[in-house]
């Protein structure tokens, strides 16, 4: 095991970085990576998605998305094209798309119910509030306004977890 580190951010990366290869290697059967699987759910329950709604959801900016989502429409996953405001983008899932999301979903739904498994409900608790509040605390940093997150306050809840029931991607 490499030697603990007192950076939070390597931490925090080496724990995404481990749990993003076992669920990469569990949806490899449906030809995409989880990042790819994630942002093809998002676009699914969005549709049509406006950039801008799969930004916010996701938690990307607009760079960053537009980067993400190249390589699913350069493989024929998605469709992009004006929405009935011209000067809105929207995203669409073509029949391939939904196929993968199809072959994919079991895949992910085993891999999460196998690693879930491996961790007390406590801890999945735990892990979610951190993760939250990691999020949380970085964003309000970056905005200037101080280093700690609020004490006993709800956070609210960033990222692709939003709105949706308990255990879904």
């Amino acid at each position: 095991m490499p030697r603990q580190t007192d950076c939070i951010c390597v931490n925090l990366r080496r724990a995404a970085r481990a749990m993003t290869a076992l669920y990469d290697e569990a949806l490899a059967p449906a030809g995409i990576k989880v990042t790819q699987f994630s942002l093809l759910r998002a676009v699914e329950r969005n549709e049509p998605a406006a950039i801008g709604t799969l930004s916010e959801e996701l938690d990307l900016d607009r760079t960053t998305l537009a980067r993400n989502l190249s390589p699913l429409q350069r493989d024929g996953l998605i469709e992009l094209a004006a929405g009935d405001d011209r000067r809105v983008t929207e995203v669409r899932l073509t029949r391939k798309g939904r196929v993968a999301v199809e072959k994919a979903l079991p895949l992910w739904r085993d891999a999460q119910a196998r690693l879930g498994a491996r961790f007390s409900a406590d801890r999945l608790v735990q892990l979610r509030a951190i993760a939250a509040e990691a999020a949380a605390v970085a964003d309000s940093v970056a905005r200037g306004h101080g280093t700690r997150a609020p004490v006993n306050k709800p956070l609210r809840n960033r990222g692709p977890g939003r709105g949706r029931a308990k255990g879904t991607i």
